[in-house]
């Protein structure tokens, strides 16, 4: 095959005018732009493993699907690397510190009277990290992709010992086994005490006759409808399979009840033993380590009949590892799990409605890596972030390519994007969604259930998407409350940073004795400089926050705005910070920064 060098150079795209109003941001406008190429879109050719960018928008545009921000260094980078170079070697780097170690580091291990080991909330703290700070962007940007598929939540595990880290060993799964292969990642997930907890395969137990009862089918069910195969047959470019018109589905109840039978017999593993809690009314604890290590098989409570699914046999009598194995390679081989799991993934990553060609060809990499390996996820990241449906520029003027940001991301793009650090070192950012009129609406790790924030299936009722039928799964957290909460949350933390409740918090030089204070804080040192310049102003944060994609009237509206502004050179640092967030936030809220494409 003749290699070729494909050169990318996108240009901003032209885009709704800008408008301040909360209205505006709802709008039918708004809605129609963040669709996505269907079936009857023209298929564009795979991307060559030497694509490069001729543009820094278009380096930046790649980055902000591949990472969580496009700083100058790594547009840099990627323009000098290349695309597949480039992510070669970030997927090569070793994962840092992970979620449970970081926990650890904080002393939240600590068995003394705080309880640390009935507490859920520091893991929000860990998570708001990981996406936020830390050094392996690419790594942690797949591993929240992951997380929305692998759905556990925080609340979902509170009633274990030592939830926190229960939940950071299952980030640290996700991370570790992001570029991994999906086979080994979903027996992860399966035996993860996380997942047990959440999905009621710990404690699960055999059936009995006497009493009655069955093994428990939460996770035999999801792990069929959500983790690998869903609920109809697909061709490999992720249309449904019919006949006769009608949907053919992939299991059964009975597949359900049959396939429950494996997943019967798993506890905790509690060989390190426990202690006794310090605080009356004193009562036994598992010690932390078991957070980390798999649930282990009691083979008296597992199910040893016969157990039918998706036309393979667990013998009766088989033993629980050999029956485990029976059922992972069984749905990790179906053939609907490459374009159920690839479309999902180029949802979260690049746009709403991939066109089937775009699935199928990522499907036929998870099928096949081009090596003879099937799961290979870091191809088919890889395969997803360098196909030409991602990255050809014409995408930037189809009003029916791109996705919504996630809230959730939309904050860690700021973060990366001005160097957010803490202060103290604590990170402690809770679940952003206390207040009605100030939330974020969304939080890593805190889905709500199993079926994630949003179906990746949803249509907004009565908009310009649902008359096209194109899906819009973010648009499931958009209503007039959300819109005016996100602009009051930004309000609230862009210009001095998120304020955090810290007994060990002394930063405010007003009050030396304040235990409280905004601890994570910005660098908005590089666009100070540009304090009464609005044009180069919003020239850096059109590069950086939407890679170029602010249109030409936008851009104009916005700087007409601040021409107004008598903050300049000579102001104090307060008004400088507030000039900057402010620009911040005109582009954050404004239509084209929201939809990505």
């Amino acid at each position: 095959m003749t290699e070729v060098v494909s050169k990318i150079e996108d240009k901003p795209a032209q885009a709704l005018p800008f408008k301040v109003s909360v209205t505006a941001l709802a709008a039918a406008s708004f809605l129609e732009a963040c669709g996505g190429g269907g079936s009857s879109t023209p298929t564009p050719p795979p991307v060559s493993d030497r694509i490069t960018f001729a543009s820094d928008y278009a380096a930046a545009r790649f980055l902000q699907h591949a990472q969580f921000s496009s700083s100058e260094a790594d547009i840099a980078a990627v323009k000098s690397m290349g695309a597949s170079a480039w992510l070669d070697a970030q997927m090569s780097l070793p994962s840092s510190t992970g979620g449970w170690d970081w926990l650890t580091a904080r002393g939240y291990s600590a068995i003394d009277s705080n309880k640390f080991y009935e507490m859920d909330y520091h893991a929000n703290y860990m998570a708001w990290y990981q996406i936020m700070a830390s050094p392996d962007g690419v790594r942690r940007r797949m591993a929240l992709a992951l997380s929305e598929f692998f759905v556990v939540g925080i609340s979902g595990v509170s009633t274990l010992n030592w939830p926190q880290f229960a939940m950071a060993h299952y980030w640290d799964i996700l991370c570790n086994n992001a570029f991994g292969n999906y086979r080994q990642l979903l027996e992860e997930v399966t035996l993860s005490i996380a997942m047990g907890e959440f999905l009621n395969t710990l404690g699960n137990q055999k059936e009995d006759a006497t009493s009655g009862r069955l093994p428990d089918e939460n996770y035999s069910r999801e792990v069929m409808q959500l983790f690998t195969i869903g609920l109809q047959q697909l061709n490999v470019d992720g249309t449904v399979v019919k006949v006769n018109g009608a949907p053919v589905e992939t299991f059964t109840q009975l597949d359900v009840s049959n396939l429950a039978r494996v997943f019967t017999g798993y506890q905790a593993d509690e060989s390190e033993g426990f202690f006794d809690s310090v605080v009356a009314p004193s009562y036994r604890v598992r010690k932390v380590g078991y957070t980390r290590r798999r649930m282990v098989l009691n083979a008296n409570r597992h199910s040893m009949l016969e157990a039918r699914f998706l036309g393979a046999v667990v013998p009766a009598g088989t033993d629980g590892a050999a029956a485990l194995k029976i059922a992972l390679d069984t749905l990790f081989q179906h053939p609907n799990v490459g374009p159920f799991f690839g479309r999902q993934m180029i949802q979260r990553l690049v746009c709403s409605n991939p066109s089937p060609a775009y699935v199928g060809r990522v499907a036929a990499v998870f099928n096949n890596n081009g090596k003879g390996v099937r799961g290979d996820l870091a191809a088919v990241f890889k395969a997803i972030l360098t196909d030409a449906e991602a990255t050809d520029a014409s995408g930037l003027s189809n009003a029916t390519f791109g996705k919504l940001r996630e809230p959730m991301v939309r904050i860690a793009q700021w973060a990366r994007t001005f160097k957010v650090k803490s202060l103290k070192g604590t990170w402690k950012i809770g679940n952003p969604n206390y207040s009605a009129v100030n939330a974020l609406g969304q939080s890593p790790l805190q889905a709500p259930s199993v079926f994630n924030f949003f179906r990746p299936g949803y249509v907004p009722p009565n908009t310009a998407l649902a008359a096209l039928q194109y899906t819009a799964p973010e648009f499931q957290l958009v209503n007039e409350s959300t819109t005016a909460s996100y602009i009051n949350y930004l309000q609230d933390n862009l210009i001095n940073g998120m304020w955090v409740r810290a007994p060990e918090l002394i930063t405010s030089p007003e009050d030396p004795t304040a235990t409280d204070g905004p601890d994570i804080v910005p660098d908005y040192s590089a666009e100070i400089a540009l304090v009464g310049n609005p044009q180069a102003l919003f020239a850096r944060l059109n590069m950086l926050l939407c890679a170029g994609q602010l249109s030409d009237a936008t851009l104009k509206d916005m700087t007409n705005v601040f021409a107004y502004e008598p903050t300049t050179t000579n102001s104090d640092d307060y008004n400088k910070r507030a000039y900057v967030a402010k620009a911040i936030m005109f582009v954050m809220c404004c239509a084209e920064y929201l939809v990505q494409k």
